[in-house]
């Protein structure tokens, strides 16, 4: 290898390397909150969720109503940022964007459906999502999702 080659490699390794392990750890890290997603809604499971607004399950006595939220802000690692970005230019699909919404909505989920368990309720209807960026560059999201938690009298099949 000549002089330019190598001065080049040298000037250039360190970004390529914390390129490779800034990924490594981002992917790990949105895997392992996949994971912890999937173990809570399976825990959450009993809680049955419907977006019908205007339907009313049949409602224990004295059981009223109640407001359940969830909200997150989750953020996109940079490398994936420059990922979509180039993606962008080509016009192609952002997924790195997609499992980043999935992602907080799947989030504002399970803390609603949390809150919904810890107040003793088994059913929540009239859910609704909001998502919404947090800055200007789309890196960060916060989800929303809120309903009306009861407890009902109604049996659902458990899968």
């Amino acid at each position: 290898m000549n002089n330019s080659t190598t001065q080049m490699l040298i000037n250039y390794a360190p970004l390529i390397i914390l390129f490779v392990v800034g990924w490594y750890f981002g992917a790990r890290h949105e895997r392992q909150h996949l994971a912890r997603l999937l173990r809570s809604e399976k825990e959450l499971d009993h809680i049955i969720v419907s977006t019908e607004r205007f339907y009313r399950p049949n409602i224990a006595p004295n059981s009223e109503g109640e407001l359940v939220l969830g909200s997150v802000v989750i953020a996109q690692d940079y490398f994936k940022m420059v990922i979509a970005r180039v993606m962008s230019l080509f016009g192609l699909n952002l997924i790195t964007y997609e499992t980043l919404l999935d992602r907080a909505r799947r989030e504002a989920m399970v803390r609603m459906r949390t809150q919904a368990h810890l107040k003793g309720c088994n059913y929540i209807y009239g859910i609704r999502f909001e998502v919404t960026n947090v800055n200007q560059l789309g890196s960060m999201v916060e989800a929303i999702a809120y309903g009306t938690a009861v407890i009902s009298t109604e049996r659902h099949r458990t899968h």
